[in-house]
């Protein structure tokens, strides 16, 4: 796998994530060279900047929202769109979501689809699907950043909808 691509809301903000637990995975993908995105269903506009400065590097390569690209998931160009940013094939990705029929529509364009109900299951699958080890750290130096950008994003509270 060269690609590991995240849904915003319900997976890394709201209700039953752990944010910093993925960021930590990100991280680690992100020094072995894995490309990474986040696909959500966000309407963007001006209220998503802070949304779209997770991207560049900052804390994932790549941010598509529907609203920016007029595709909303489950729909299968939204995946093939989310890869061909990533510079790759969808069957080189690995997709997680909290809805069930988002997962099997990325599925359902080759993507290896994880579907986000535990943090620590999901952190548990990219270690199997991504190969990483104990041995596999975060460097020391991109947690505080990524962790405080992320942080900046999360804090919708469980009000958050956007998917």
């Amino acid at each position: 796998m060269r690609g590991l691509v995240l849904d915003f809301g319900g997976v890394l903000s709201g209700p039953g994530t752990d944010a910093h637990a993925l960021v930590e995975v990100v991280a680690a993908l992100r020094e072995r060279g894995v490309r990474t995105a986040i696909l959500s269903n966000d309407p963007g506009g001006p209220g998503a900047d802070r949304l779209r400065e997770l991207g560049g590097g900052r804390f994932v390569d790549e941010v598509v929202l529907s609203g920016d690209v007029g595709l909303a998931k489950p729909d299968p160009r939204s995946y093939r769109l989310v890869a061909q940013r990533l510079g790759l094939e969808p069957a080189q990705c690995v997709f997680v979501d909290d809805l069930v029929s988002n997962v099997r529509a990325a599925a359902a364009v080759g993507m290896v689809g994880v579907h986000h109900e535990r943090p620590d299951v999901v952190v548990a699958e990219l270690a199997v699907l991504f190969e990483l080890s104990a041995d596999d750290e975060v460097p020391a130096t991109s947690v505080p950043a990524t962790s405080a950008a992320v942080d900046g994003v999360t804090d919708w509270g469980e009000g958050d909808t956007r998917r």
